[in-house]
């Protein structure tokens, strides 16, 4: 075996560190680089990489088996990172029970292997080398954004790539970056954690085609993992070639502009179609500011009032989501104050948003993909519309009602978005894909998840409807939406080592699968829509070419003799924690309590992957129409939700 990995051109040398490995670039000149790396409780190992596993070739002073559990923890800290279509970790300390994984080392192997994937993926298209590659890269305000983006570059520039240094950027931009002349680079990437708090950080990748796929994105952290065990304490920031700044978001912001005169074409200012409206804006202290100052107030409108528009990666006020209650509660207030015709709220990266109207109502969750809905189905009239299955029976109501078809599928916005292209390339007029979370993306443009022209469409609908005469607001257009009674979060956690919790989670969600469809649970039944080839609870594809699979869940209506189908459960596989997501929501009284209880009642009598996985249940229980909440006690006591306040507890089961 010594004499055939010797020989071998694929052997290298690894040099593990015994313990926690450096979280840092050494500061080592070029010259200093190419001698021998020194560093105590180092043991040098002779490794054959392959695609899949390092195999231990011969020197080690320690056991075979001791020295390749080594290699594969070091290889899985990259993969951990995975998470769906993105890449996200803790960048920073501050974190109670969180380490620093997503450190510079780990960014740059990242970066390195995006780089390569991206000049390979080029050249299959092409059929032959391709030179001078360019990739882009943007980041939000996040403390930790400057460091990490060092390490970007010097990855992207071992990969041969030529660097595109964006700056303070949102994640659409990022996109549109590799389309939008004269800059139409052929590849992208944004850093971002998207709302989560300012110790995390992330990637997002993006080519002409769109944002990548989870197997994508795992191809990649594959990758990633073997230059990152191959490399641990010899990982470089010199680059090779220096990043060049460029200033994208001013073309990017002048193209929405542009988007809003042509459509609106105002008789009487056609360059200023908004003077005469006053519009709040919530950045967050996100990348969000610059639509009030580079596309609002360019044109016309009167933004004074606005909050939290200055970028601060500390995110000092709230955090940056239009989910979150903060945000929502002083946008609205800001509104009603400044009597305005519309607020704004985008989350840190600015690929959602949510706004609220005239009238102070918020419009997020399903309220917005209502908007949504009955925005482009004036426009496309019989347009199918997707969203995530943890949508409303009553939003499904309203699309039909306005002629719409409603096609639930797969939590997750890049499962929702590439629902929608595949449903178009099958012949099924498709024009919008939105998430409860407020991804929102649309066929006229590029099917992008941008919030900054989600509300580019709401704001040009607004302005039609006050030329039109109409002095009632965008939230006219809803009021027929009904809202369920009650909504219900639990989160039941996984008993299972980290590396292990995502199998566990498969099968125990497959076991509650098995149950409903052997008819254990009188009275539920796999959800389905049945117009665009998705069965299984509304989550698998049935047709030729079923998309992959990042996370295992599915969707159950629940009926009974009474009320007939009055609510429905939806049981996922979370992607981000150990735990199984569970949403429920209930047209009648005390539903949700019912199903509640149903899941746990059962659990022991289901499976064994089902009730040794699971062994606690986090609840947390809202009655959507301001009746109350359920607390603690209430899973013990027959009646209806009566507390004036959210609880959030752990229930023993």
């Amino acid at each position: 075996m010594a004499a055939a990995a010797a020989s071998s051109s694929s052997t290298s040398i690894i040099s593990l560190q015994k313990n926690v490995p450096t979280t840092s670039f050494p500061s080592s000149s070029p010259a200093t680089l190419t001698k021998p790396f020194q560093m105590t409780n180092l043991v040098k190992f002779s490794f054959l990489l392959t695609s899949n596993k390092v195999t231990q070739a011969v020197k080690c002073s320690t056991t075979t088996k001791y020295n390749e559990v080594v290699v594969d923890e070091e290889m899985d800290r990259i993969r951990r990172l995975q998470n769906g279509s993105d890449v996200r970790g803790v960048a920073l300390e501050g974190e109670k029970g969180r380490t620093v994984d997503l450190t510079p080392p780990a960014v740059e192997a990242i970066a390195e292997s995006f780089g390569e994937w991206v000049k390979n993926s080029l050249e299959k298209d092409r059929g032959g080398p391709v030179e001078n590659v360019r990739v882009s890269l943007g980041k939000d305000p996040r403390v930790s954004g400057p460091s990490l983006s060092v390490a970007v570059f010097a990855g992207l520039s071992r990969a041969g790539c030529l660097v595109f240094d964006m700056g303070l950027a949102t994640t659409p931009a990022c996109f549109m970056s590799t389309l939008l002349p004269p800059f139409a680079y052929d590849a992208s990437m944004m850093m971002t954690a998207s709302h989560l708090p300012y110790t995390r950080n992330g990637l997002k990748f993006f080519t002409k085609r769109g944002g990548l796929t989870s197997p994508e994105v795992e191809e990649i952290c594959d990758i990633a993992a073997r230059k990152y065990a191959n490399r641990l304490a010899k990982v470089s920031t010199v680059l090779t070639t220096s990043p060049r700044r460029v200033d994208f978001m001013s073309a990017y912001a002048k193209q929405l502009r542009e988007i809003i005169k042509e459509r609106v074409n105002h008789p009487l200012h056609y360059d200023t179609p908004l003077q005469g409206f006053q519009i709040i804006v919530n950045a967050g202290n996100g990348s969000g500011g610059f639509f009030t100052w580079d596309v609002l107030d360019k044109l016309g409108t009167d933004t004074f009032g606005s909050l939290f528009l200055n970028p601060d990666g500390m995110f000092p006020n709230h955090i940056p989501n239009p989910e979150d209650k903060t945000a929502m509660a002083l946008t609205r207030a800001a509104v009603l104050e400044n009597k305005a015709d519309l607020g704004i709220v985008f989350d840190t990266d600015v690929d959602r948003s949510g706004v609220v109207d005239k009238s102070g109502n918020p419009i997020n969750g399903d309220k917005l993909i209502a908007l949504m809905s009955a925005i482009v189905l004036r426009e496309h009239r019989g347009t199918t519309i997707v969203t995530d299955a943890r949508t409303s029976m009553a939003l499904t109501k309203f699309i039909t009602d306005r002629g719409g078809n409603h096609c639930l599928y797969r939590v997750g916005y890049r499962n929702v978005i590439d629902k929608g292209v595949h449903l178009n390339e099958d012949g099924i007029e498709t024009h919008l894909m939105m998430e409860t979370s407020g991804h929102g993306a649309l066929k006229e443009n590029y099917f992008l998840d941008d919030g900054a022209y989600m509300v580019v469409k709401i704001i040009i609908e607004m302005v039609r409807m006050k030329l039109a005469g109409s002095e009632e607001g965008i939230g006219s257009l809803i009021k027929a939406l009904e809202e369920p009674l009650e909504s219900l979060d639990l989160r039941m956690n996984i008993i299972s080592e980290p590396r292990h919790a995502k199998a566990k989670g498969f099968e125990a969600i497959e076991a509650f699968r098995h149950y409903i469809e052997d008819g254990r649970l009188h009275g539920w039944e796999l959800d389905a829509c049945g117009d665009c080839w998705v069965s299984e609870g509304c989550l698998v594809d049935s047709n030729d070419s079923p998309a992959a699979i990042d996370a295992h869940m599915y969707r159950a209506k629940v009926s009974d003799e009474k009320h007939g189908q009055y609510g429905w459960i939806h049981l996922r596989q979370s992607i981000h924690n150990p735990n199984i997501a569970v949403n429920v929501q209930s047209t009648v009284p005390g539903g949700c309590l019912s199903i509640t209880r149903l899941l746990i009642d059962k659990r022991r009598r289901m499976p064994p992957p089902f009730f040794l996985a699971v062994e606690e249940v986090n609840v947390s229980f809202c009655s959507c129409d301001g009746r109350g909440v359920l607390p603690a006690p209430a899973l013990e006591e027959d009646r209806p939700p009566s507390a004036l306040e959210e609880a959030s507890f752990i229930y023993k089961i």
